[in-house]
Formats: structure tokens, C-alpha cells, sequence
């Protein structure tokens, strides 16, 4: 069976560790490289319940796109059982699961998170935006639809619980898509003359600035717009090793939810 290093090298294949910003942390962030998997694991977030999905089913190894732990939204100073953070990575330790993070390497790179995302939402011809860090990806859609139709559209396409959407009416076509929080390279959508930016995390001035700028913004959420690389992961990992069994993360889903006024 394969060890937890060759899988890295292996997925440093389809994103290399070069692709990564500066202040990310890729690569295997838990476990002995040594290890061998027969087992693996595939989610986007590293959860507590992934982490107990992981261990009930027996995987030596979850591979996820964010980083577990030293990433700047979540520093490790210590690791106590009695924060969530050290819980959850004694809980790992303790049952010899490692852990893969492909995060901002595997955003940039052909096929990884932004390809996902536009081919989820069948994006005809996609190609690089255009941003300096050849994040986002711009296509066509095979035919024009209203903003309000699209707006429905992405939140099918990616079984999001919602969407939050702001912009004039009218028909669209041309696409920009950045998954997660993207919306700093809301002006390269606006300079490569996109109808509509898909991304997550948006603030109320984006919204609130939209129509004045000539763009039209979709805010899709966060794990909708990247969850769609996990697919493309699981792929990857079975071709690549035809002897591991490799599954998609059940328990792993949207948490945010939205109320509708005049919802029962």
C-alpha cells in the first residue's frame, strides 16, 4: 500500500506546492509520512464530525482543501484537549489519522478548485481571468439567461441553501467564478468585461456598489463554490491508486442556513 508521502507527491502532481501563497500552509500537516493507507478520506473542511466519519470507517488519511491547523485564519500556539482546535487534532493523533491539505495551490491549478466551479456550473470555455495570481476563471454560458434566472441556476447547480445577489437586471452570459472569498478580484471581472462575478464572503458595500461599477455579484457561499473540487480530488486519488478506496466525506455539508420571510 502507499504511504502518506507518496500520496502527497502524488496530489503535489495535480497541485503543486509552488502554487501556494505565501502564508499557506499545504501539504501534510498531520501524521507520520510513513504511514500506510488503504483508506482515505475526502472532504473540504476537516471537522470534528469528518474526523469521526474518518476513524468510523477506518482511513489512515483525510485529504481536504483547507488546511487543518498554521494557516493565518487559525494559528496553532498550543494543543490542549479542551479547545476545539486541540480536540480535534488529538482526536486524529490519537487514531493514527493523517491529514493532506491542498488549499491556495490547488485553487490556482488547472482542474483544481475554479475549473471545478465553472464546470459545475457549465461554464462553456473557461479560461484564466486574467487576476496576477491566475485565480478566477471566466467562461460562457450556452445561452443567456436573465440575472434572476442565473441567480436560481448557481444556487441549484450547487446545492446551495441560498444565494445572496445584487445587480441590474437584465440578460447575462459571460461568467467570472472565484471560489471561496474572492471578492478582491471583483475589478478583474469588471476589466475582462464579465455580466456576473460567482463568489462567496461578501461584504455589504460590494453588494451595495455593484450596480455602479457595471457588475452584477453572486454571493454562492463558501462551501458551495469550493465543494465542487472534492469531486475532482476523489478522482484523482482512485486513478492515480486503483488499490485505495477512496470516498467523498458524507457528513461534510453546508451549515449556513437562511430564513425566508413568511417561511413556516
Amino acid at each position: 500500500m502507499p504511504t502518506v508521502r507518496e500520496i502527497e507527491q502524488a496530489l503535489f502532481g495535480l497541485a503543486p506546492r509552488e502554487g501556494a501563497m505565501d502564508w499557506d500552509n499545504v501539504g501534510q500537516l498531520l501524521g507520520d509520512p510513513e504511514a500506510e493507507v488503504s483508506k482515505i478520506l475526502v472532504a473540504l473542511d476537516i471537522t470534528e464530525a469528518v474526523a469521526d466519519e474518518a476513524i468510523a470507517a477506518g482511513c489512515q488519511l483525510i485529504v481536504s482543501h483547507h488546511p487543518v491547523m498554521n494557516c493565518k485564519w487559525l494559528p496553532v500556539q498550543s494543543v490542549r484537549r479542551d479547545t476545539p482546535q486541540g480536540h480535534l487534532l488529538l482526536k486524529l493523533l490519537k487514531n493514527d489519522v493523517s491529514a493532506i491539505c491542498m488549499h491556495t495551490n490547488l485553487d490556482v491549478a488547472p482542474g483544481g478548485v475554479n475549473d471545478a466551479l465553472a464546470a459545475a456550473l457549465g461554464l462553456e470555455d473557461p479560461g484564466p481571468l486574467g487576476d496576477p495570481e491566475g485565480l478566477c476563471r471566466v467562461g460562457t454560458l450556452p445561452a443567456p439567461m436573465s440575472f434572476r434566472d442565473f441567480a436560481r441556476y448557481v444556487c441549484r447547480a450547487l446545492r446551495a441553501n441560498g444565494v445572496r445577489y445584487a445587480g441590474d437586471e437584465g440578460e447575462v452570459r459571460r461568467i467570472a467564478v472565484g471560489g471561496g472569498a474572492c471578492g478582491d478580484y471583483e475589478f478583474w471581472a469588471i476589466a475582462a468585461g464579465c455580466d456576473v462575478f460567482v463568489t462567496s464572503d461578501l461584504s455589504y458595500h460590494q453588494f451595495l456598489d455593484a450596480a455602479g461599477k457595471g457588475i452584477r455579484l453572486i454571493d454562492a457561499g463558501h462551501f458551495p463554490t469550493e465543494d465542487p473540487v472534492c469531486a475532482v480530488l476523489v478522482r484523482y486519488l482512485k486513478e492515480s491508486f486503483p488499490a485505495l478506496t477512496v470516498n467523498r466525506s458524507a457528513s461534510h455539508r453546508e451549515v449556513i442556513q437562511y430564513y425566508v420571510e413568511g417561511e413556516k
